[in-house]
């Protein structure tokens, strides 16, 4: 899968969107949304981690997220008639805590609209949704240890760097019954 250029021009040839404040609606996202943020999410992986990612492997991911709330949940930002941001919400149970964490996780602003409080109002409702929920007892995320930019974000957040580093081993993928391409292999 390739994902073609956006429909619109940048919002960078609109001037008048320039600098200027972003109230942006933000919801749960909904299967309509899945290119955009497989979209995003490529867009993510190449700017912060210099990785490239297979957009149709990321779609399928995408896609089967969007059908499982089990999975987690995608918040997308919608500004200007287009989604402009997202972030993804997982779960970690906590046996220490007796109840859930949530990790942010692909977290992606559209640059035209980066440093214009975009990420903000998904936090802000990303939180105000754990709230809600009793069994919910901490919000998280990681991020590459280089990207100073987010760093600096979360902190005027109000979010704080912990003691804990990620490690990982990663997984030869089996064929998943009913699917063919890279992550059948």
């Amino acid at each position: 899968m390739h994902f073609p250029p956006a429909s619109h021009p940048p919002y960078s040839s609109y001037p008048s969107l320039m600098n200027t404040a972003v109230n942006p609606t933000i919801r749960e996202a909904a299967p309509q949304d899945c290119e955009t943020i497989a979209r995003f999410n490529v867009l993510l992986a190449r700017e912060s981690e210099s990785l490239a990612l297979d957009p149709s492997v990321v779609c399928q991911g995408v896609q089967a997220l969007l059908g499982d709330r089990r999975k987690g949940i995608y918040f997308v930002a919608g500004a200007v008639g287009a989604v402009i941001g997202q972030v993804l919400i997982t779960y970690e149970w906590s046996d220490w805590r007796n109840g859930n964490i949530w990790w942010l996780q692909s977290v992606y602003v559209q640059k035209d609209f980066r440093r214009r409080g975009i990420f903000k109002a998904l936090f802000t409702h990303v939180l105000e949704q754990a709230r809600r929920q009793t069994e919910v007892c901490g919000v998280r995320l990681y991020m590459d240890t280089h990207n100073d930019a987010a760093r600096q974000a979360y902190r005027r957040l109000g979010m704080k760097q912990t003691n804990y580093v990620v490690f990982e081993t990663e997984m030869e993928r089996r064929a998943l019954p009913g699917k063919t391409g890279p992550q059948a292999q």
